[in-house]
């Protein structure tokens, strides 16, 4: 991923660096189970364990000549400890272990460790969605359905359902995250056929992992798209809340806008431009989240026990899917954080159509009333349609009109009119999602 959209902490997780690190530490681990069980000398194990030292400069130059990164590694590490007069020792290096025992345990560590950032980003969004919606629970706007005014809602509702939603993603990441929590040391083709399955379980305790309780030369893949797709549904809340943004800050709109600094500049050409750039952003990133899972998809059929057909896309789809979300999380945090949010001009929204939006509720009053229903609603339709085609104020009209007010007193017609009515559940709502 490049740098612009690259947080420090979650960059540092997919160097060649920490890669190598991580693949060290597998190594580290084999040795140290393997000494135990005298399969290899102890001397081995801890020259491995504390004398090993690899360099990702070392490496690219040996893969240059080999072709293969895993040979360039071993090659490298054994160098180190050769260096240091551990001839000996350095021959029990991945012993009796294939490429993915230490390419899959490795990227599970990466993983693990990026999984904590995100994580502690998903906690933080929600904390400002919760916070927010809260501060907006009774704030009066007008729903919309197919972009047209419906009925009252509040602010506070249209946060608390992003809050819930990523509620849910966070349920699904951490069950995604726990499922990529393994690794794998069964060999060539998953059969144990150097070493035991006692031996691939204490390495992965050693890790913190788990181990996968049936692999061929690599772990399946699912767990890969399973993780990747809770990524790309992670990125589509965010485009949600951010097209909902896009559209509140919409000129003719006004109820919502992006904080906007000082000294920034929304146009090259247009002084007066306040651009909704970040929710923008949000949008387009999240389109390379969702492709991402397709191409996680394609990397779960593989050839016979394994192929490298999933290798260099993973390359690609983990850094820069984990960075993305890490970033991601962090850009719809501050946009929520300093969203400026304008009530008046949402009241005002909200009654700029005369009345029109409570054309349901004084359909249900007439009924309720004593009209038949399919009378009641001709005749509030032909006034609505009237009042909208010729600018009236529907709630005026409806009050001219004897077959209504015969049915309805001035005091219930006011009642129908009220939008608090179809707001006295809020805190009902509320309550079953937060508890509070």
């Amino acid at each position: 991923m490049i740098e612009r959209y690259t947080r420090p902490a979650m960059g540092r997780i997919w160097t060649e660096e920490n890669k190598y690190r991580c693949w060290l530490e597998v190594e580290s681990a084999a040795s140290t189970v393997l000494a135990e069980d005298g399969v290899i000398p102890a001397a081995a194990a801890e020259a491995i364990a504390t004398r090993a030292s690899v360099s990702a400069a070392r490496v690219a130059e040996i893969e240059a000549e080999v072709k293969h990164d895993v040979i360039a590694f071993t090659t490298a590490v054994a160098e180190s400890l050769k260096s240091q007069g551990l001839d000996g020792e350095s021959r029990w290096l991945h012993y009796g272990l294939t490429s993915n025992d230490i390419v899959d345990t490795a990227q599970a560590l990466q993983i693990k460790e990026a999984s904590e950032l995100i994580r502690k980003g998903l906690d933080a969004l929600l904390a400002v969605l919760k916070r927010r919606a809260l501060e907006f629970k009774h704030t009066p706007i007008i729903g919309r359905t197919h972009g047209i005014h419906a009925e009252p809602t509040t602010f506070g509702l249209v946060i608390l359902n992003w809050y819930a939603e990523m509620a849910r993603n966070l349920a699904r990441f951490e069950t995604a995250a726990e499922d990529m929590r393994v690794g794998k040391l069964s060999g060539a083709v998953g059969t144990f056929g150097h070493l035991k399955p006692e031996h691939e379980e204490r390495i992965c305790a050693r890790l913190g992992l788990k181990p996968a309780p049936v692999a061929n030369q690599v772990i399946q893949r699912d767990r890969h798209a399973a993780y990747i797709s809770t990524l790309a549904l992670i990125g589509s809340t965010l485009d949600k809340i951010a097209v909902e943004v896009r559209h509140l800050q919409r000129t003719e709109v006004r109820e919502a806008q992006e904080y906007f600094s000082e000294k920034q500049k929304g146009s090259s050409a247009m002084p007066h431009k306040k651009n909704p750039i970040t929710s923008e952003q949000i949008s387009g990133l999240a389109r390379v989240l969702r492709s991402n899972a397709q191409a996680a998809f394609e990397n779960i059929a593989l050839w016979h026990e394994r192929d490298i057909s999933h290798s260099s896309v993973e390359r690609v789809i983990f850094p820069d899917s984990t960075i993305l979300t890490d970033y991601l999380l962090a850009k719809t945090t501050g946009l929520i954080d300093r969203l400026l949010v304008y009530p008046e001009r949402m009241k005002k929204n909200l009654e700029s159509t005369g009345g029109l939006i409570f054309s349901g509720q004084l359909l249900l009053d007439l009924a309720e009333a004593g009209m038949l229903r399919e009378d009641a609603y001709r005749l509030v339709q032909s006034h609505a349609m009237r009042a909208w085609k010729e600018e009236l104020v529907f709630r005026d009209e409806v009050a001219k009109e004897e077959k209504i007010t015969a049915l309805l007193s001035p005091e219930k017609l006011a009642r129908t009119f009220d939008y608090t009515r179809q707001l006295s559940n809020v805190d009902a709502i509320f309550r079953r999602v937060l508890g509070e």
